[in-house]
């Protein structure tokens, strides 16, 4: 006798949920355990929750969980060939971006990617003491071997984190022009923020090759878009209103207002926004690794599947050291921009 038969039988359900059944089959060792205590009631302390097994064990015409989670599968399978038909050539571009930036990064020989490096964080930092750290840091990385994996590392870092600015600080104003885009946008800002990593990766598996770098660019997007997003939107929506009135009072336009009042005051929490943005980029590539994204995270794969302690410590050392390398370099052009708000 199933847990919730008398939910059935006091509803007159029986005869129904007795035409949904197909059939006798073999029983499993739970089901024969079940069976052999059948007549004795269960206590209430002990009625478990009615979940869909549990109904389904008392009425066949209630879907099992497995059958919920597979209508889920083949409903998503139904339009896969339509999503892809959609999306491959909307999404082949950044392919192609990231292919590029690969063969820039690994073909440019080391003593031109130092200076080049180092020119760019003296432009954004101006800070000689951070260039000595960030030249160190690479001598370092070279000096091991781990130059190259470096390299492929901060190139689709660098792809990556300039699209989500690309499309996220658009996103971001209108959110702040705009409330019902803003409520409109947020829950799925939540939902991308509280999906664990490796769910993104599972759907796109089935749209798209392992092979094509878009997979896993596409992965880094939507897990680092949104605090740039969101730090645009609140950033926008934080400058003081005396300032807006005054900018109104001179008769200035729309987009006048927006790029030389609110966009300036809003740079600060921008640029948070920015260092977030790369931080959860470096976290997404070592997991994209999972689906051949190239770079440290690969290492640190070979040292999983492996057992070599080695090269996985090794390699994990590289990627924090470029996580620090990323997040000095870009608090360091958030202070600069802090100080120059405070002349």
């Amino acid at each position: 006798m199933a847990t919730y038969d008398f939910l059935f039988d006091g509803l007159g359900l029986r005869e129904w949920c007795d035409a949904g059944r197909t059939g006798d089959g073999p029983l499993s060792m739970a089901d024969l355990l079940a069976k052999g205590g059948a007549g004795r009631e269960t206590p209430w302390w002990d009625l478990p929750f009615p979940s869909l097994d549990a109904l389904n064990e008392a009425c066949g015409r209630i879907a099992q969980s497995r059958d919920a989670t597979k209508g889920v599968e083949e409903g998503f399978l139904a339009i896969k060939d339509a999503l892809r038909f959609v999306l491959d050539p909307l999404t082949q571009p950044l392919s192609w971006i990231l292919e590029f930036a690969l063969l820039v990064f690994e073909a440019a020989p080391w003593w031109v990617m130092f200076p080049l490096l180092m020119a760019v964080v003296y432009l954004a930092t101006k800070s000689v003491r951070l260039i000595v750290f960030v030249t160190a840091c690479l001598a370092f990385l070279a000096f091991i071997d781990h130059y190259g994996f470096a390299m492929q590392t901060l190139a689709i870092i660098f792809v990556c984190a300039f699209l989500c600015v690309l499309f996220g600080v658009p996103i971001g104003i209108a959110m702040s022009r705009s409330d019902r885009m803003q409520r409109m946008t947020i829950p799925v800002l939540d939902m991308l923020q509280t999906l664990p990593p490796f769910v993104y990766l599972i759907p796109l598996i089935f749209l798209f090759s392992v092979t094509e770098p878009k997979l896993y660019g596409i992965a880094i997007i939507l897990y680092a878009i949104v605090p740039v997003i969101r730090l645009t939107d609140l950033g926008i929506r934080l400058v003081d209103r005396d300032v807006i009135e005054a900018a109104d009072s001179f008769g200035v336009t729309d987009r006048q207002k927006l790029f030389g009042v609110q966009i300036p005051l809003a740079l600060p929490n921008i640029m948070a926004g920015v260092n977030q943005t790369i931080m959860m980029s470096l976290a997404m590539v070592v997991i994209a690794s999972l689906v051949s994204a190239p770079g440290l995270g690969v290492l640190v794969l070979r040292g999983i599947r492996n057992l070599e302690l080695g090269v996985g410590l090794v390699s994990g050392l590289g990627i924090v050291l470029l996580a620090i390398i990323l997040d000095r370099v870009t608090k360091a052009a958030l202070d600069r921009v802090n100080a120059a708000q405070k002349i």
